[in-house]
């Protein structure tokens, strides 16, 4: 048995220096999250300073220090001119419009109540037994996003040690709470639980859906009008009656279906009226280094002091060169974007044409790779509304004509064809696929009905109107 040995082994590996690791990461941040990184190297590095409302570049003091104070680790005059160019980018002074927005922003970045806290603060409201509170909050505890039970009511309060007559008071008074339709066995107790409240419970709603939900899913009209003796109209106006109600109704409590989204560069007409790109900083700190600490940099004798201050000072001219690299980086790609983009931007989307981060990249001469890194949760303000940056760059088809059209654009021309289809006979993803091709874009039916999903939009035989 061979005992331990010493060896050598020799190998080569690439790794990320902090800077190009920081560098990354503001480039992929969007706004929201570029503020807070910003605000944390605030707190962390004592030479950078937040530049308050009340300055103007004009007030700003860019005091040469002696070269040998920097041990030849900074070219002073150029860093000078780096900062004063991302302050002049970035910063435009204080306005009341500016400052509103701000302060807008600041006040609506709140966390949403959840479904549970919710539930919770009508229980507290109620003036309830005890055993009867704790059981009600057992149950919440239970809920799922859509506000249903994760598992039977009866099997929970066997888990929970319950009392079966404790368990139907405590359901009987969430029934009760808001939103209607809340604490329900599945979809369908929850429909009719929303139809109770409205005094709904004996009408042709409710029926339909203790006896025929899933005809009803199918659009099946003429079947469930034949089983309940009423005319397929009825059955219909029941049915719009019904589509009105709300199959999940926790889910508006999810925090994550409304994101908060902050453009990071907007597209507008200058003053010649040519599309140009114009970057949003007014929610972003404005960074410079503290004139207090280069004067402490040349002037104290202690050298642990002096190589301390040395390194952050050099920290926050890499964090703002970052920052300088990451504006300049996206507004080129923006500028690429408007040069492809020109009937995008006056007639809407379904005029985008097909464009590749290849292409941008090779353009503005830069790696791919940072393109995407660039454009990677990023949102313009254009025109047509403020859009993902990711949705510009798509492949797509070329028409009989010679022109070209995105993936997007032809999912707007097939939003467009249903849209104005006769809801009483919708078409098939194949008359689609005609419609496509009467209009230059030719496209498989496969492809149709992949892009119809994605719109959300469903099937003909389920788009059919009575």
């Amino acid at each position: 048995m061979a005992g331990p040995a010493l060896s050598q082994n020799l190998s080569q590996s690439q790794t990320l220096a902090p800077q190009m690791r920081q560098s990354l990461e503001i480039l992929q941040a969007n706004t929201l999250e570029l503020s807070q990184l910003l605000r944390q190297q605030i707190e962390i590095n004592p030479t950078l300073e937040d530049i308050t409302e009340s300055d103007s570049i004009e007030d700003l003091d860019f005091d040469e220090p002696d070269e040998d104070d920097f041990d030849d680790h900074f070219d002073s005059y150029d860093d000078d001119l780096r900062d004063l160019a991302i302050m002049e980018n970035r910063n435009l002074g204080s306005n009341p419009d500016s400052e509103e927005r701000r302060e807008f922003l600041y006040n609506s970045l709140v966390a949403p109540e959840s479904l549970a806290s919710h539930l919770l603060n009508q229980i507290e409201e109620s003036a309830l037994a005890e055993d009867l509170r704790l059981a009600c909050m057992a149950l919440v505890g239970n809920l799922d996003e859509r506000g249903f039970f994760a598992e039977p009511p009866e099997e929970l309060a066997a888990r929970l040690e319950i009392p079966g007559e404790m368990m139907e008071d405590a359901l009987a008074l969430l029934h009760t709470l808001d939103p209607p339709g809340i604490a329900a066995r599945n979809l369908q107790d929850s429909l009719l639980l929303q139809l109770e409240r409205l005094g709904l419970a004996d009408s042709l709603e409710h029926r339909i859906i203790s006896t025929h939900l899933d005809n009803l899913a199918r659009k099946q009209y003429p079947q469930i009008a034949r089983a309940m003796k009423v005319t397929v109209d009825n059955v219909a106006r029941a049915a719009e009656h019904i589509a009105a109600l709300d199959p999940s109704p926790g889910a508006i409590f999810d925090g994550t279906r409304n994101p908060v989204i902050s453009a990071d560069v907007r597209i507008i007409r200058d003053e010649v009226g040519q599309w140009v790109a114009q970057s949003t900083n007014e929610n972003l700190p404005r960074l410079r280094i503290a004139d207090s600490y280069k004067d402490m940099l040349s002037s104290t004798p202690d050298k642990k002091v002096r190589s301390y201050l040395r390194d952050q000072i050099r920290d926050g001219r890499v964090l703002i060169r970052a920052l300088d690299q990451r504006q300049d980086t996206i507004i080129a790609i923006t500028t690429e974007i408007i040069r492809h983009q020109p009937d995008f931007l006056e007639k809407g989307s379904r005029h985008l044409r097909p464009l590749t981060m290849n292409d941008v990249a090779d353009t503005i001469g830069v790696h791919p790779t940072t393109v995407s890194r660039a454009v990677a949760g990023k949102y313009v303000e254009t025109p047509q509304g403020i859009i993902e940056m990711r949705k510009f760059f798509a492949t797509g088809y070329q028409t009989s004509g010679g022109g070209d059209v995105s993936n997007a654009g032809v999912r707007q021309t097939i939003q467009d064809i249903i849209s104005n289809e006769n809801p009483q006979k919708p078409m098939s993803d194949s008359a689609i696929e005609k419609a496509l091709n009467a209009q230059g874009i030719k496209v498989a039916r496969r492809t149709v009905a992949k892009y119809r999903e994605q719109l959300n939009i469903l099937p003909s035989h389920l788009r059919k109107t009575y």
